[in-house]
């Protein structure tokens, strides 16, 4: 029974946990199926939950279509599965996420040929396309090491080749960057990062401005099981009322961490492109006008001097994700690309010493107290 609102209506949006939808008949059916009128049936192949955090993610990026899966990997392979097939070509970026980088290797048990490259070299790049590919896939910030990508020039190279270009946006988020509006052909967010930006869910979501696209899209989530479930859906909506304000917040602390950072005795080297010892620092300028974004790197000696930084920056909590509304730290080497070739990973600058840190929304003085005490354990030693 449905509940009587009468003239009033609900201020956050009501959760949809049912699985499967009654149809009047069989006409109605056919409607649904056919786009012809709004409807579900089966919430593998969407249900009102997924479909209203859709449409908010879509605002953010001024796309045609958006679809919601359950993970950020989900939403990669709701764009690569339906592109690519036996016999034909990816180009990806060498500096992707270690689990994205892995499923493109895994693409070749289907006879599909992965080429990577280095996003930042533009010949290398229209070279790997000349030699013919059905879509391209880079990270507009890359993970962990911050390169930014030239995204409108990538997506006059992959249009010149007749490839499609798939941007992981996760860093940036539409706060900093859309890339549907600099030539991307399909934007991907993990959702369970910053704009869902409490650690409580694990979603995706694909977008761009084709709607031809989307039909192929859809297919996928359904067909591979990558649908998200409700209940992550409404709470990850509830965070897109705070997302800018999160995010803009967490990007001036990082700002200021980076050159806190960088003066430090036991730091190595910091890694932010806001910083102008970046190697894309002029080129982050120029792209993300808003910010450089809340994520960094620092390096210490060694991965036994990582352990006492975060044995003793208990306020700073070890956790292989990011986006927390609070500061937490990472360990590349061993986390996001554990089991990344070592030679890839040297290459990227991926060392034992490296620590990527997920800035959150406390104040700069709170984040610098939590650090500080961790680098005071690496000095001491």
């Amino acid at each position: 029974m449905r509940p009587a609102f009468g003239p009033s209506v609900p201020l956050t949006p009501p959760l949809y946990p049912s699985a499967v939808y009654a149809i009047p008949d069989l006409d109605a059916l056919d409607d649904i199926y056919e786009k012809r009128a709004p409807g579900f049936i089966y919430a593998r192949d969407g249900h009102p939950n997924a479909t209203s955090l859709a449409d908010g993610i879509n605002q953010l990026h001024a796309a045609a279509w958006g679809v919601i899966t359950g993970s950020g990997m989900g939403a990669i392979s709701a764009a690569v599965l339906p592109l690519v097939g036996q016999g034909e070509r990816l180009v990806a970026a060498d500096n992707l996420y270690g689990k994205s980088a892995k499923l493109c290797r895994e693409l070749a048990r289907f006879g599909v040929t992965t080429e990577f490259v280095n996003p930042c070299d533009l010949a290398a790049v229209e070279t790997a396309l000349g030699r013919g590919a059905k879509a391209v896939l880079v990270e507009t910030i890359s993970n962990p090491l911050c390169r930014v990508c030239d995204l409108p020039a990538v997506a006059a190279l992959s249009r010149r080749h007749g490839a499609r270009l798939i941007v992981d946006n996760t860093f940036a988020t539409p706060v900093l960057c859309r890339p549907l509006q600099m030539g991307a052909d399909f934007v991907m967010e993990s959702l369970t990062k910053m704009i869902g930006g409490h650690s409580d869910v694990t979603l995706g979501y694909l977008g761009g401005s084709d709607t031809a696209l989307s039909v192929a899209a859809e297919s996928a989530v359904s067909t591979f099981g990558l649908a998200a479930n409700p209940f992550d859906c409404w709470l990850t909506e509830r965070s897109l009322d705070t997302l800018e304000l999160r995010m803009r917040a967490a990007t001036a602390t990082a700002a200021a961490v980076a050159g806190w950072l960088g003066a430090e005795p036991v730091v190595r080297r910091v890694v932010y492109p806001g910083r102008a010892d970046h190697p894309d620092h002029a080129l982050a300028a120029r792209l993300l006008p808003a910010g450089f974004g809340h994520m960094l790197c620092f390096e210490l000696s060694d991965r036994d001097a990582v352990n006492r930084f975060m044995r003793a920056a208990t306020q700073v909590p070890f956790a292989p994700s990011l986006g927390h509304a609070h500061t937490t730290c990472s360990y590349p080497d061993g986390t996001s690309h554990r089991f990344e070739p070592m030679e890839a990973k040297r290459k990227q600058g991926i060392t034992t010493g490296l620590v990527r840190l997920s800035v959150g929304c406390e104040p700069l003085e709170v984040v610098r107290r939590n650090l500080g005490a961790g680098l005071a354990a690496v000095g001491s030693a």
